[in-house]
Formats: structure tokens, C-alpha cells, sequence
């Protein structure tokens, strides 16, 4: 058997060398681990894993192959930057499969390693952060010293506004399974296919827009599908960057539109409410993350896939323009805030993903909660008429 040598340099200078799987060349990014202990494809198909390259804690990875379902975004492309393993399984043995991992990896020109220690890996990116990288095979692998310099090269992740790069272009919609009950207009920042999925099986229409939709085309789509709310997605990049996306949401804040968002959408609703965000030094990748509801006090084990955070502590409490505010949980790893919430209801939002796919399911009466506001204001619609 062929065994095409590969390498993962970090920008540190730490090379880790293997065997080349999936695609073969040259791939920089952001070194990041995941402790999922399952759902690979649907993380290597998460938009907010743009321009990162991802390592799996699992020890081996590969033996579900590859299907046509569980891919989370549309066209099921792939958006990591590289993916780092340590074992390949050699065989396919899950009935849903249409392939193989690496099958898939070729097929969208996604460059692997294999055969790494990624338990030394994962211990270096949490003693040293999460940090710039590169995937080389093949012919890409030359000198150490060619190999650092590209990945100094590249522009780093902080300041990074990746929103655009993966969010929709166009208006489309996503109609639920029956009878539309309600209509929300969801902001796509990265948005993960299950999430709409989620909205459907309640009744809720989502018509998707782009990152970079105005207050006003909000409103337009709000009186032609008589949508109720208002959703931000989950999306890659430094929430620092979403000057304009933040100044949108304020303006439906003010409006006194329900507002509900996931992950990026939790850094936009702090940020329009007056947060600031910083980078985590390793950020928060897995479906295995603890957090505390300091609201009802229940624990939800979550999904989650993050590298920035809101600044703030535990139930504290401060004002804004649209009413007093409050953070309403927290991680139970290392404190970060988990989720935000204007005290009165109308608008909420958490740092984890309760669409989960793939993840555990702890935090989906989430979309039950935001469906309550939905309902709430379609009654007051239909009052006021």
C-alpha cells in the first residue's frame, strides 16, 4: 500500500507528520479540535468550521462512510479547512452509507492527514490556544522552514469576517411539513440545515436571507409572508466584524420584533444589547459541552462549535435601549456565557446549538420557547386588526 507523507505545521513551529488521506496539496487555517465522539460529516459540513482546520479527539474515524443525508449545509459541501485523524477505518459498516469518508474528501478537493498523535495535538492547541496551521501532502510537503513561512502568511482568524463566504445570496424558503402555523425570517450567517428543519416540524416557514439583509428588506418580508420573528444563525468569524449585522438587529430590537439566535447569533443579540466579545483561547467544539440555565437551573448537555464569546458573568444583570438584560448561562467547563436574554422575553439567544445533528438533544425545546413569542405575536396581529 502506498503511504504519501503529510504534515500539519502550526505556526508555533510544532510538525506533526503522517499519511496523506482525502485530496492531496496544501491547506492553511486555523487548527481547532472537536471532542464529538461521533458526527463527523455533520461537522465537516458546518459553515461556521469555515477556514479551520479541524482534529478529531476520536480515535478513529471513518467507519459510518459517508450519506446523503446528514450533510448540514446546501449542496452538503464541505467547509473545513483540513480535517487531522488519527485512525482511518478501513472499512464502511453503516447501512446508510452511499461511500467512503475519503471518497467524499477527493470529490471536494479536501486535504487529510492520518496516522498523527492527536492526543499530543489536542494537548498542545489547549496548553497553547488555538492557533494558525497547514495541511501539506504529497508533493506540498518540502522544508520545515517553506512550510511555516505559508502558514505565517495567512491572515489570522481574529478580525476575520467569514459571515459573507458562506452565507446565501439569495432570499429562498423553507416550508414546514403541513400547514404554515408561523413565519420566521431567519439571517443567514452559516446556517446549519437542520436548524430550518427544526422550524418545519413546528409549523414555522423560514424564508432565509443573507448575512448582510437590511432592517427595511426585513420589514418588506415581514408584511409578505406575515412572519412573526426574526432568527440569527450560527456563522464563522470574528463577531467583532459584524458592524452592520448588529445595527440591523438593533433596529428590530427596537421594533419590538421576537428575536431568537444561535451561536454567531448570540454574539450579534450581546453585541446589539451592548456586550463586548473576545477570542477563547481554544474555543468550544463538541457535543459534550455542560451548560447551567441560571434561569430554571436544569443542565443541557450541547452541541456546540465556537472560538468567541461574549464578555459577562453569571446572571448579570445590566440596561439597554431595548429594556434591562441579563445573562442566562453559562458553561460549566470554564464559565463563558452560554446565552442572553432582554428580562422581558421578547428576545433571546444561546451560544450552543439546540438544532444539534449531530449532538445530543437536550436544548431543543428551545425552538418551543421561540414558537411560544411566535404565537404570542400573531395573537397580538390578530387583536390589533
Amino acid at each position: 500500500m502506498t503511504r504519501t507523507p503529510a504534515a500539519l505545521v502550526l505556526a508555533d513551529g510544532r510538525i506533526f507528520r503522517g499519511r496523506a488521506f482525502g485530496a492531496q496539496g496544501t491547506s492553511l487555517g486555523e487548527a481547532v479540535f472537536t471532542t464529538a465522539m461521533t458526527g463527523y460529516q455533520e461537522t465537516l459540513t458546518d459553515p461556521s468550521y469555515h477556514r479551520q482546520i479541524v482534529v478529531a479527539t476520536a480515535p478513529q474515524i471513518g467507519n459510518t462512510g459517508w450519506n446523503d443525508e446528514d450533510a448540514e449545509s446546501r449542496g452538503d459541501k464541505i467547509w473545513v479547512a483540513g480535517f487531522v485523524i488519527r485512525d482511518l477505518s478501513r472499512a464502511v459498516s453503516n447501512w446508510r452509507a452511499n461511500r467512503s469518508l475519503e471518497d467524499e474528501l477527493k470529490a471536494q478537493n479536501i486535504i487529510g492527514i492520518q496516522g498523527v498523535d492527536t492526543r499530543a495535538i489536542v494537548r498542545h492547541l489547549r496548553d497553547k490556544g488555538s492557533v494558525a496551521a497547514g495541511v501539506f501532502s504529497g508533493d506540498a510537503v518540502t522544508s520545515d522552514e517553506e512550510m511555516l513561512a505559508k502558514v505565517k502568511e495567512q491572515p489570522s482568524m481574529a478580525g476575520a469576517d467569514l459571515s459573507g463566504d458562506v452565507s446565501t445570496d439569495d432570499v429562498y424558503v423553507v416550508d414546514p411539513e403541513g400547514d404554515v402555523k408561523y413565519t420566521v425570517i431567519s439571517f443567514d450567517m452559516g446556517i446549519k440545515t437542520n436548524t430550518p428543519r427544526e422550524f418545519s416540524k413546528r409549523g414555522v416557514r423560514s424564508v432565509v436571507v443573507p448575512s448582510t439583509t437590511s432592517f427595511e428588506r426585513v420589514q418588506e418580508l415581514m408584511k409578505e409572508y406575515n412572519a412573526q420573528g426574526v432568527f440569527v444563525s450560527n456563522g464563522p468569524g470574528d463577531p467583532a466584524t459584524a458592524d452592520a449585522t448588529v445595527a440591523e438587529v438593533r433596529k428590530i430590537l427596537e421594533a419590538d420584533i421576537p428575536f431568537f439566535g444561535i451561536c454567531f447569533g448570540n454574539q450579534i443579540l450581546g453585541r446589539a444589547l451592548g456586550m463586548d466579545t473576545y477570542k477563547l483561547k481554544f474555543g468550544h467544539r463538541g457535543t459534550n459541552v455542560p451548560v447551567l440555565n441560571h434561569l430554571t437551573g436544569k443542565i443541557d448537555i450541547t452541541s456546540q462549535n465556537h472560538g468567541f464569546a461574549l464578555k459577562g458573568t453569571a446572571l448579570e444583570e445590566f440596561d439597554t435601549p431595548f429594556g434591562p438584560a441579563r445573562v442566562t448561562h453559562t458553561c460549566l467547563n470554564d464559565d463563558t456565557v452560554e446565552g442572553v436574554a432582554l428580562t422581558n422575553g421578547r428576545a433571546f439567544s444561546v451560544q450552543y446549538h439546540p438544532e444539534a445533528a449531530a449532538g445530543p438533544h437536550d436544548a431543543n425545546p428551545l425552538f418551543d420557547q421561540f414558537l411560544e413569542l411566535l404565537k404570542e405575536e400573531a395573537a397580538e396581529k390578530t387583536a390589533g386588526k
